[in-house]
C-alpha cells in the first residue's frame, strides 16, 4: 500500500489515509484526498448512470421487484 492512497470513511464522512477505519467502513482507495472527498458524488453519479442504462431493465417482469418476480417454484425463470 502506498502512503499516497486515500479513502472516504462512511462512518465519519471524512477522508482518511492508510491508518483509518476498517476497510468495510470506507470507499477507496483513491489516488488523492480530493478524489476521496468526492467518493459519495461518484457513487451517486454511477448509480444514476446504471439506473438509466438502456441495457438493463430492472423494472420489468422477472426483475425480482415485488410479487411478479418471475419465481414460480422458488427458482429463477432463466
Amino acid at each position: 500500500m502506498s502512503d499516497s492512497e486515500y479513502w472516504f470513511c462512511l462512518t465519519h464522512h471524512m477522508v482518511e489515509g492508510t491508518d483509518g477505519c476498517r476497510s468495510k467502513d470506507r470507499l477507496g482507495p483513491y489516488p488523492s484526498a480530493e478524489e476521496a472527498g468526492r467518493a459519495l458524488d461518484k457513487v451517486a453519479e454511477r448509480n444514476e448512470e446504471w439506473d438509466n442504462d438502456p441495457k438493463w431493465n430492472d423494472d420489468g417482469p422477472g426483475s425480482g421487484d415485488g410479487p411478479g418476480n418471475g419465481l414460480v417454484d422458488g427458482t429463477p425463470d432463466n
